[in-house]
């Protein structure tokens, strides 16, 4: 291991990037709590400052796989296609085996310019989570509680109120709605996939059938056989990542309901057979291209890392030199809280910490 691949390593640079990113989350938070008085006046407005305000945090994501890391993105498509990428708005199906499945996403989004405005279909309980949750509501992303008679109303008001959004954006869906497991694979009709949830799926094309004009079917793994976490890239470990990338034309896709939702199925057949071929082959259909990765990510990392590390510093230095006891317990404590926050963080990208959704076997199962 080389001398960065130490210090990449080392818990208290852990700890460095988890205080940059919890304390600019809160004030990111705290900015975007004032925005809320642009709504009456210009609501348009309101959604440009808040997608920059998104860009600031989400990004440091992006940038601890991309520059931290130093993972790479390969992606499979038409290149025929590939000049559309971020020019127009769509809706983007990914696959959900993996912890970093995400932040791949939100790579994805980058390279093309719609992180800061994409969108997603998420868990209610997420929204009342400081940071993260909290950004995305005034992001106005659409919150679901996994029961359907109840969200219907609520999903289809939400994915409305983009019809008039100003920024191209991309809502990214994971149709099968949970992590993949081998205990949830058992029961799946599928080999590399749980079954499609699809009523979601139905109701965001049916109100935003006129608002976007793809669907992008991505299928996401990783080379000889890598089980990436977010603890790896914490520590910095390198990746590499290959995103087949379909382009669909959103008139490809039945309006009716049950037709929609036998599409879907469809789909994720085909999906199955992709990664099928990859596991064979290591490579997906389509031309391979790295997009670059953009600076933009790692500036910004730094202007948060500038602007918060001095008062830290300053404020460790006057405590140790206090020589206080109490002072020195007080430290002692909020390391130990920030490094169980930090653990915490981790643990909920953990697959084993998925939903129960598909843990329970379908009368219809094929043997």
């Amino acid at each position: 291991m080389n001398i960065a691949g130490f210090l990449k390593s080392q818990f208290i640079f852990h700890l460095l990037i988890s205080y940059i990113f919890i304390a600019s989350g809160l004030i990111i938070n705290f900015i975007q709590l004032f925005t809320l008085i642009l709504w009456p006046f210009n609501k348009q407005l309101f959604r440009k400052v808040n997608c920059k305000l998104a860009y600031c945090l989400s990004s440091q994501l992006v940038m601890l796989l991309e520059w931290w890391s130093g993972t790479t993105c390969t992606l499979y498509t038409d290149p025929g296609h590939y000049h559309k990428y971020g020019k127009e708005n769509a809706i983007v199906i990914l696959n959900h085996n993996f912890e970093i499945d995400f932040l791949c996403g939100w790579s994805f989004c980058d390279r093309f310019g719609v992180l800061g405005s994409s969108k997603v279909l998420a868990k209610k309980e997420l929204s009342y989570m400081p940071i993260i949750g909290w950004m995305w509501y005034f992001l106005e992303m659409v919150f679901c509680k996994r029961k359907w008679e109840e969200d219907r109303k609520t999903v289809m008001e939400g994915l409305l109120n983009l019809r008039d959004y100003p920024e191209n954006f991309w809502f990214l869906i994971h149709c099968e709605g949970t992590r993949f497991t081998e205990q949830k694979h058992e029961i799946s009709m599928l080999k590399y996939h749980l079954l499609p949830r699809t009523k979601g799926f139905a109701v965001t094309v049916q109100c935003l059938r006129n608002v976007v004009s793809a669907v992008y079917d991505s299928t996401l793994n990783f080379r000889n056989n890598e089980n990436p976490t977010l603890l790896g890239v914490l520590n910095g470990k390198k990746y590499h990542a290959d995103l087949y990338v379909r382009r669909i034309p959103l008139g490809e896709v039945p309006e009716d309901e049950q037709e929609c939702s036998n599409w879907l199925h469809k789909l994720y057949q085909e999906k199955d057979s992709f990664q099928q071929e990859y596991y064979k082959t290591g490579v997906y259909p389509g031309t391979p291209i790295v997009p670059s990765r953009r600076p933009w990510t790692l500036l910004n990392w730094l202007f948060w890392a500038l602007l918060l590390l001095y008062p830290l510093f300053k404020l460790l230095i006057n405590m140790i030199s206090s020589g206080s006891s109490l002072t020195l317990a007080t430290f002692v404590f909020v390391f130990v809280a920030a490094s169980a926050g930090v653990r915490w963080m981790i643990g909920v990208t953990e697959i084993n910490k998925g939903s129960t959704y598909g843990n329970h076997g379908h009368k219809g199962k094929i043997k």
